[in-house]
């Protein structure tokens, strides 16, 4: 045990656990439902926190030294920090060289077309209601232990319509869920308050897409909201997207005629084959989780496209085969690092498909005011005000010139939802121009920057693999060239990544692309060419094979963004084999090197624009480019991504069959010394190309899981890879019997993920010790670790068939290496049926104890067992450790090697094994032939209660358990697979 004292400040306390603090800030009243997840600052640095059921407490561990702290907050996932608070100013205030002329005015707006048809109009049909409500109660909220939810939608219809319309499913983010005081259960809500309905704030949207002639259904998720940030590992993504594939499932048999409790009209209207998804705030990450958790089903419904709005992406998922719209609130007060950028980065290279990608940054737009119940009902609340208290910004408060009113914003999102889903349901290719990057926007839009992965292109320049072929890229006029991706100073350095800033001038907030992920906080991000040159005249070439054709597409698009001295314009040159080539000045094509509004953290953002240069008017051979040029008409830099020929065109989906790739939950003991956890990395079926993911565990430092984060390829045809999470042991005691950390696959290439956020759990094995000095209860041994990929028992012993009762135990027990059979000519063998042997019940409990070291005394403890005995070793440990005393007889003690052992004695070794648990066995037998007077009573009794052995059922409901029988090789493996699961 940690010798230390409990240390305390102004609202906070902290205690010593083994070689950490366990730090716990009392809140003055309980933390506002937002998007963001809550955060603890020591001194500056951030920790992640865990929130009380109450809501009235946060709770860290750290390795920082409390006993010396000063200063202790609060804080939320992506905001800026400082010791002012509030704006922070992370400028960089170094003067510019006297070669570095930089602009202090910028380049003149870019004129932008005016978009004909506005999707923001109401169109021809009449709307209908047709809302169902099936109670509080009404699912299984998946990943949230035993929690229900309710079961609750408002559906538009277009009354007129003839047949099934293509469906718009609409899911809110994370609000307020009663108001009217506190409700201890947090959900249903206490008869004298009040549920805030935040499914109903999408009305503009849903009338205005209902009378185009859609219908939208809009879900309430209010259960998940009050339970997620306490009871889930992902803060509710999986509940959520499960939350809308049950919706999805009532709607289908409604639409068939079913009599379930939804209204009749809904009968023959709906058409799932084609079905866009919409999420806002958390929300966004969930309809991401639903599309993923559909394409795995036998029967997927047809989700062809998604929309986000202010979206959270703690886990970085990535969306392969969906056309993806992004919409970003610049002006987001609760998800300031406007996080949601990360979806388009990680999806646009995660399979080869034809799915068009865009983000829309809407200027002025907060996180809140897309909802209409969350602006203007219960609970209404200007979100900018978590960055600026007053709401005094030049450019987001609310005097702001630029700043949209509520009705303003949810105009706005009505016009790119609607344009989005009549774009990608309904065919709409006059609205393509509002999303492929071009900028056009209907007439009066509000100030909107689109930035967008066109699906139909020849990519030049890619690097978000973060490497560069060696000969593609070259330096002109003394600049220098490096990929970069992410911000300095994460929890896992990673070998030869350079980061894109650092956080002594840019903040997370600052850095959309780069911003960490809660989940994966060190998982390489938004990875870009960084280019810096000393005068005009520099910048970077671009190399373009022989063998590309420009014939066919329609212009030249990359993405870029002023570095820390961004020059006054950009030359683009574009070259062919001839020798002739074109100057276009970047300036009369896109707003890329202006600055985006703000001064001071979290605005002023780094953002990588699009820049679209027409390639008709550029006079040269479009079938003999050779080179691309950028260069500055002054010293500067920038960062420069996605350089390609494109096409402008909406894609679509593929439908292509992709495995979904999971992260296997893992218990290990934490031992005495440094060793490894083995979690898996699994994929549903097996894939025709390689899958890769940045697998991260967010470990605390100290005893238990390190934090690690490693890259991992699963080629062609493999279904499973390993990958070792750092534990470090010790021999101290701890006030907690385990401390989990999350394992999360993020950046996925090749494979959908449904399920990427395991638990990796570290069972504490010396004491456990309450902070009274009482001992604490420890969790039982779970076993030595399997082996996550170890192959199908059928492939291991081939006596053993996969259909076998125990082929899942026994297989476990070889995964772990308790058991390796017996090698004949043909493949091992296991034997299931035959009896074991009290030698190999020796074997079995050393192996699974972990092969402790141990020295067997030169004189062995029985007359029977020879020190020359091949489980010698074994069996001297099993009598060191009292789990065996043996027979005595008149010559000395006997242990009887090659007797079978009876399902009474092994009841008595288990639970010696155990450690002798307190255990009050029962009055009344729970087996009609264990009398309560038998030898081994409380060890059957306690191998029954723990759930090890159910023994033989009788036809009168009574069970007999048989204790002189003997035990066979298949129930051993069955007890030890249920011991090590036992509670």
């Amino acid at each position: 045990m940690r010798v230390g004292v409990a240390t305390a400040g102004q609202g906070w306390q902290a205690r010593p656990i083994a070689d950490r603090w366990e730090l716990t800030v009392s809140l003055p009243e309980r933390l506002p439902v937002r998007a963001a997840a809550p955060t603890l600052l020591v001194d500056g640095i951030e920790l992640p926190a865990t929130e009380s059921p109450d809501g009235l407490s946060l709770t860290a561990t750290t390795t920082l030294d409390l006993a010396t702290t000063h200063d202790v907050s609060t804080g939320w996932s992506g905001e800026p920090t400082g010791a002012l608070g509030g704006l922070v100013d992370h400028h960089d205030t170094s003067e510019p060289s006297e070669d570095e002329h930089t602009s202090t005015t910028g380049p003149a707006p870019v004129p932008r077309e005016v978009l004909a048809p506005d999707p923001r109009e109401r169109g021809a049909f009449t709307v209908a209601r047709a809302d169902y409500d099936l109670g509080t109660q009404a699912v299984d909220l998946v990943g949230l232990g035993d929690r229900r939810g309710e079961l609750r939608a408002a559906v538009y219809y277009p009354a007129q319509a003839a047949g099934e319309r293509p469906v718009v499913m609409l899911l809110h983010g994370r609000h307020e869920v009663c108001t009217g005081g506190w409700n201890p259960a947090r959900y249903p809500c206490l008869d004298d308050q009040v549920e805030v309905p935040s499914h109903l704030g999408f009305g503009q949207s849903a009338e205005t897409l209902a009378s185009q002639g859609y219908v939208v259904v809009s879900v309430s998720a209010n259960a998940i909201n009050a339970h997620d940030n306490v009871d889930s590992v992902d803060y509710g993504a999986t509940a959520r997207g499960a939350l809308v594939l049950s919706h999805l499932d009532l709607l289908e048999r409604a639409n068939a005629g079913e009599d379930i409790g939804l209204p009749p009209e809904l009968t023959g209207r709906l058409d799932l084959d084609r079905v866009s998804l919409m999420g806002h705030s958390r929300g966004g990450e969930g309809v991401v989780r639903a599309a993923a958790l559909n394409s795995q089903r036998a029967a997927p419904f047809g989700i062809v496209s998604i929309a986000q709005f202010a979206p959270t992406d703690f886990a970085r998922l990535s969306v392969p085969d969906l056309p993806l719209l992004t919409v970003l609130p610049y002006c987001d007060g609760d998800l300031p690092d406007l996080q949601g950028q990360h979806y388009f980065e990680d999806s646009r290279d995660a399979v080869p498909d034809y799915s068009l990608r865009t983000t829309a940054v809407l200027l002025g737009a907060n996180h809140n005011y897309f909802n209409a119940v969350w602006a203007e009902g219960p609970d209404a609340r200007d979100d900018w005000a978590f960055q600026d208290a007053d709401l005094s910004d030049p450019d987001c408060g609310t005097a702001a010139p630029g700043r949209l009113t509520a009705p303003d914003q949810q105009d706005a999102g009505t016009g790119l939802l609607a344009g989005w889903a009549r774009l990608t349901l309904g065919g709409e290719d006059d609205l393509l121009a509002m999303f492929d990057g071009s900028g056009a926007l209907p007439a009066g839009f509000p100030a909107t920057e689109t930035v967008a992965h066109l699906p139909e292109r020849i990519d030049l320049l890619t690097v978000s693999s973060g490497t560069l072929p060696g000969e593609q890229v070259a330096e002109v006029g003394g600049a220098t060239t490096e990929v970069c991706a992410s911000l300095d100073q994460r929890p896992v350095h990673l070998p030869g990544l350079t980061p894109c800033g650092t956080l002594a001038t840019i903040t997370p907030a600052q850095a959309p692309h780069w911003t960490p992920a809660r989940f994966a906080p060190s998982v390489p991000a938004g990875a870009a060419l960084a280019v810096t040159w000393p005068r005009a005249g520099g910048g970077v070439a671009i190399g373009i094979g022989p063998q590309v054709s420009a014939v066919g597409h329609e212009s030249l698009t990359f993405r870029l963004a002023p570095g820390s001295a961004p020059p006054q314009d950009l030359t683009v040159r574009v070259s062919d084999r001839t020798g002739r080539s074109a100057d276009v000045a970047l300036s009369s094509l896109s707003e890329a090197l202006h600055p985006l509004p703000g001064s001071a953290s979290p605005l002023d953002k780094t953002m990588l624009r699009t820049v679209t240069v027409p390639l008709a008017d550029l006079g040269v051979d479009l079938t003999a480019l050779a080179r691309i040029d950028l260069l500055g008409t002054t010293a500067g830099s920038i960062y420069l991504a996605d350089v390609a020929l494109t096409s402008h065109s909406a894609g679509g989906t593929l439908g292509l069959a992709l495995p979904s790739l999971r992260i296997e939950d893992s218990l290990v003991s934490e031992g005495d010394t440094d060793s490894e956890a083995l979690v898996g990395v699994r994929l549903s079926r097996a894939a025709d190309h390689e899958v890769t993911a940045w697998v991260e565990a967010v470990g605390t430092g100290g005893t238990g899981a390190q934090p690690a984060a490693t890259r991992v390829s699963l080629p062609a045809g493999e279904t499973c890879a390993v990958v070792r999470i750092p534990i470090r042991g010790d021999v101290a005691a701890s006030f907690a019997p385990q401390a989990s950390v999350r394992v999360t696959a993020a950046a996925v290439t090749g494979a959908v993920t449904s399920d990427p956020v395991g638990v990796l759990t570290v069972r504490e094995d010396d004491a456990v010790v309450r902070s009274d000095g009482t001992p604490g209860e420890m969790l039982p041994y779970p076993g030595p670790q399997a082996d996550p990929c170890a192959p199908a028992v059928q492939d291991v012993f081939i006596d053993v068939p996969a259909e076998d009762l125990y082929a899942e135990e026994i297989g476990w027990l070889a995964a772990t290496g308790v058991t390796t059979g017996w090698p004949t000519p043909q493949g091992p063998e296991y034997r299931r049926l035959a009896p074991v042997a009290r030698d190999a019940m020796a074997a079995f409990l050393y192996r699974y104890a972990g092969e402790p070291q141990y020295t067997p005394p030169a004189v062995s403890p029985f007359v029977d067992v020879s020190t020359r005995n091949m489980y010698y070793t074994e069996i001297a440990w099993l009598a060191d450790q009292e789990i065996s005393t043996g027979w005595s007889t008149p010559r000395g003690a006997e242990f009887r090697p090659l007797e079978p052992i009876a399902r009474d004695a092994m009841a008595a070794f288990l639970y010696r094994f155990a450690g002798e648990p307190g255990f009050e066995a029962p009055s009344t037998s729970p087996f009609t032939d264990v009398a309560t007077s038998n030898l081994y009573y409380d060890e059957i009794t306690w191998l029954a209660a723990t759930g090890v052995s159910t023994g033989w059922p009788r036809a009168d409901g009574s069970a007999e358990f048989r204790p002189l029988l003997p035990i066979a090789r298949d129930a051993m493996a069955a007890f030890l697979y249920r011991f090590a699961r036992a509670e």
